[in-house]
């Protein structure tokens, strides 16, 4: 990346960094409302999804969890200046202390974890939280297809201690790093077609999902771990970890796969049923699965 263009970046965040965390979330909101009520980018497509999710609601009801959703997404780009310049004296300004005893119970066996997870809250504050509480962290994330984005984006969270497998080249990786006692994180909440998605329901309709989680958890024998993030009402973020989800073997190798992605897809959906504006609606999650 240009040596300017990275100066001005470093300018820029910071200054967002200083200013008062009401001040933040003030600002979140106002690109948020801008966003959702004045541009209304992909504003159909939020509505759309949770018209298919939540066919019981009011269409009012739908535009304020819409609207929330949207803040939250704002909110995650204003705190991307805060992950920049972030120290651990900013701990407690941004984060809550959450349950992860059934994360640590598994971590401390020194054999890896997988965590199941997915867009909620702001799951790279909540990422470079888990570093900061100790673990040691593999996100498995697909490049931008500009160098100077990805060295933006992938090298400023990496200062932060995150590394990044790529979604492309990660089997070698993700073993690697389960022999070395770390977590990888699985984001699952996207749609996936085949032939690396399966065919799964979420929230009854017809959807895919990537098969990756389901095929390391067997391939491995790690355990999959539920771990996602919360947005309080203050703007700190709390990070939670759910009991583990045993492997399931009861007939074939790729019925077992599409079965355990299913059921971590189900897992999901829990989590998003607790704070349904805290999820990211705006991605196209039911795209029309094609064999």
């Amino acid at each position: 990346m240009n040596v300017f263009v990275r100066i001005i970046i470093k300018a820029i965040t910071y200054f967002i960094y200083i200013l008062p965390r009401k001040v933040q979330l003030l600002l979140g909101r106002i690109l948020g409302v801008l966003w959702f009520d004045i541009v209304r980018i992909r504003r159909n497509v939020v509505l759309q999804n949770l018209r298919l999710a939540y066919p019981a609601l009011t269409e009012q009801e739908r535009v304020f969890i819409g609207r929330k959703s949207v803040i939250g997404l704002c909110h995650t780009l204003v705190e991307f200046c805060v992950i920049v310049h972030f120290k651990g004296r900013d701990f407690n300004k941004y984060f809550i202390s959450g349950d992860l005893s059934k994360l640590q119970s598994e971590y401390q066996k020194g054999k890896g974890v997988l965590l199941l997870s997915l867009h909620t809250g702001n799951g790279d504050l909540a990422t470079l939280g888990l570093t900061k509480l100790g673990y040691k962290v593999n996100l498995i994330s697909k490049h931008f297809k500009s160098k100077w984005l990805n060295d933006l984006w992938f090298g400023i969270r990496g200062e932060q201690g995150t590394k990044f497998i790529h979604f492309e080249k990660s089997t070698f990786e993700i073993l690697r790093a389960l022999k070395r006692g770390e977590v990888v994180i699985f984001v699952l909440d996207q749609f996936m077609g085949p032939p690396v998605g399966a065919r799964t329901h979420f929230f009854g309709v017809e959807t895919g999902t990537a098969k990756g989680l389901a095929v390391f958890a067997q391939k491995s024998g790690a355990p999959v771990v539920p771990v996602y993030n919360f947005r309080r009402e203050d703007g700190r973020i709390v990070i939670l970890a759910d009991p583990k989800i045993p492997f399931e073997e009861s007939g074939e190798r790729d019925d077992n796969i599409k079965y355990m992605t299913q059921k971590y897809t189900g897992q999901l959906e829990q989590i998003i049923r607790k704070s349904p504006d805290q999820w990211m609606w705006v991605h196209r999650r039911w795209k029309k699965f094609n064999d």
